[in-house]
């Protein structure tokens, strides 16, 4: 390459920077200053696509591949706070009410921009499930055929296929997995659990361990976190339950507080060598902190959310 040729080239590839830099800059400086708009208008459809800048960024598709995928955690967040603002509860299984539309979008674009991007396409089939169960498989697909010695994805489509209650299409993605060099014994496991124990709850306890064991970002943390402390909920509530039931048994009424069962709870071993807490009433407590309380009526134990602050989880 001559000279000449190559100062233009390399014009063009500093021109190409400056550009994206400047509108960087001027976009965050005109968001900043911008009116309050209406709802949803900040979810109009993206007017740039992934697939149709491959081959135009100067070789920067890394880079915008990256600020795609930002941009969607940034999305999510935001709509979880701007909910939470407005006193509305979030449910981490159905997340439609925040009306989510462009999160596809985007980890579509950055994918599209680096198909090996294999944190973008693990986010996407994590949160997708509780928008569109149908484009989580199909990200997830997406990048098994673009990263066919990834086992992760197959984990991960695995998963998705199991919250669906697809044992039989779970149990395929995790056997499939468990043949590519360097998957853990985990696969090979998992692809015997589901198909057999489909729904059991030591199955779930897998499956959001090795969740976030791999969590690449704080969303998927946060899932695999309360998804096990539900998981210890749910042997808790079975224990006080059962303690309920003997008591009710052995003196002929349910009892009035739960706190009369406390000393029966203190000498239960949970699974995983777990042990009942209480908080300074003396109120057993679940692991986020939430007391129990009674269910008279029932004469079972549920969570005090009310009392306790909690909104749900």
């Amino acid at each position: 390459m001559t000279n000449g040729a190559s100062k233009t080239f390399l014009t063009a590839i500093l021109i190409g920077v400056a550009g994206f830099v400047v509108a960087a800059f001027s976009g965050n400086a005109l968001q900043s200053r911008r009116p309050a708009l209406p709802p949803g208008y900040e979810d109009s459809d993206l007017a740039v696509h992934g697939s149709r800048m491959k081959g135009f960024a100067l070789g920067f598709e890394g880079l915008l591949a990256d600020w795609y995928w930002v941009k969607s955690l940034q999305y999510i967040g935001d709509k979880m706070v701007a909910a939470d603002s407005a006193g509305k509860d979030v449910n981490l299984d159905d997340l439609r009410d925040l009306d989510p539309r462009l999160l596809y979008p985007y980890i579509e674009n950055a994918t599209d921009l680096d198909p090996r991007f294999i944190a973008a396409y693990s986010y996407g089939a994590v949160v997708l499930p509780a928008i569109d169960p149908e484009k989580a498989i199909a990200i997830t697909q997406k990048g098994i055929a673009n990263n066919p010695n990834e086992w992760r994805l197959y984990h991960q489509l695995g998963y998705i296929y199991w919250k669906l209650k697809q044992y039989d299409e779970a149990a395929k993605m995790y056997e499939q997995g468990s043949k590519i060099a360097g998957a853990p014994p985990f696969m090979k496991m998992m692809a015997a659990a589901v198909k057999t124990e489909g729904s059991s709850r030591e199955t779930a306890r897998q499956i959001y361990g090795q969740m976030l064991a791999e969590a690449q970002d704080d969303k998927t943390k946060i899932v695999g976190e309360r998804r096990l402390a539900q998981l210890d909920s749910e042997d808790e509530r079975d224990a006080i339950d059962k303690a309920l039931a003997d008591t009710k048994e052995r003196i002929g009424r349910c009892v009035n507080d739960l706190r009369e069962v406390n000393n029966l709870l203190m000498s239960v071993k949970l699974p995983n060598g777990r042990e009942f807490r209480a908080d300074g009433s003396g109120r057993i407590v679940d692991p986020s902190n939430v007391p129990y309380i009674l269910d008279k009526r029932e004469c079972k134990a549920k969570l005090d959310f009310e009392r306790s602050g909690v909104t749900g989880r």
